[in-house]
């Protein structure tokens, strides 16, 4: 019943209702009509379309990233320890960015696997949606659509890699990444610098914006590998590949795959290998995956095996990604030093 003095008018409720409507429509138009956009697709999925929304993801996330680096607003967290017994940070620049790709992604493809590195405890849906515009480069190099199976495609996103040195404010060593694989192989690689705002992309079959160096080394190769483990590789590495092997080390898978390609500033270090000898995560290292292999390079165990993007989110293998150098040979060198 209305307050004693106070009547309700029907009119004034159907106004008051409508209103109501138009704010949550609003808010959510883009939501749904990208859902009815899913409905009308079925169960297939354009590649082109996945890469333009996976570019999108990247940037709106390194967004995330930059401002929350730059506010000095980390709000600093540990989720544990790895497995060799380090730290593992969680910051308000994982969570943050964590929403905006995920949602971007899942309010676009409602119907695709997508893993994440972080998760949303929140309860709030972002209401992030692509515009379902392919920017010009991405037509030029993918001037056709490309059909799959939704029930083949597993996205995996990294909302911060690096995220040590994040904290440490070692800005070059951070990018956000998503990967596209289809029936477990890598296809499609994002990986983009939030504090210079370069994004490195590829599809198999297609190439993309980004290139491999003229030339490598490999008879003295310089081999990029991570911060945290750099001393325990050095003397494998040395005696595998030679003395004369130089060692880099840095931070973020996704940097050192970008190591191997050509720079795109005269700081950014330059590699000829890329070796990780322990437990990885697969959203650390799908998007490179797939960028090599766009380019003819390749990433796989140190024993040589290929990586299935499907399924668990770990690889025990370790790592040895190369590009335009013999892969088999050094795979063969650094399993005879392995005994």
């Amino acid at each position: 019943m209305a307050p004693m003095g106070i009547r309700l008018s029907p009119l004034g409720v159907a106004v008051f209702c409508l209103l109501g409507l138009g704010v949550i429509y609003h808010l959510y138009a883009g939501v749904i009509s990208n859902r009815i956009a899913a409905f009308k697709q079925g169960k297939s999925v354009d590649l082109r379309e996945l890469l333009a929304v996976s570019v999108e993801a990247a940037v709106q996330g390194g967004r995330e990233v930059k401002r929350i680096r730059d506010e000095n607003n980390l709000e600093e967290k540990s989720k544990g320890k790895t497995k060799e017994g380090a730290s593992e940070k969680l910051t308000l620049g994982d969570l943050n960015s964590h929403r905006k790709m995920f949602y971007l992604i899942k309010n676009t493809f409602p119907y695709l696997q997508v893993n994440s590195e972080e998760h949303d405890n929140q309860g709030e849906q972002e209401t992030a949606v692509w515009n379902r515009v392919i920017p010009s480069d991405i037509q030029q190099k993918v001037p056709s659509s490309t059909e799959v199976p939704a029930d083949s495609v597993t996205v995996w996103i990294d909302p911060l890699d690096a995220t040590q040195e994040y904290t440490e404010n070692l800005r070059q060593y951070v990018t956000t990444m998503v990967c596209v694989a289809v029936n477990g192989e890598p296809v499609i690689g994002v990986i983009h610098k939030p504090f210079t705002g370069y994004t490195a992309w590829a599809m198999v079959g297609a190439g993309g914006n980004v290139e491999a160096r003229a030339s490598y080394n490999e008879k003295a190769p310089q081999v990029i590998v991570s911060r945290s483990h750099a001393g325990k590789v050095k003397e494998f590495i040395g005696s595998a590949l030679g003395n004369d092997t130089v060692i880099i080390p840095a931070g973020g898978a996704g940097y050192k795959v970008l190591a191997l390609l050509d720079p795109t500033d005269e700081k950014y270090d330059k590699a000829d290998v890329y070796i990780h000898i322990t437990f990885i995560k697969k959203w650390d290292i799908c998007a490179g995956n797939a960028i090599l292999k766009a380019l003819g390079g390749h990433m796989t165990t140190l024993k040589g095996e290929e990586i299935d993007y499907r399924g668990s989110e770990a690889n025990n293998g370790g790592l040895l990604a190369s590009i335009h150098m013999d892969h088999n040979l050094l795979v063969e060198r650094l399993d005879k030093e392995r005994g």
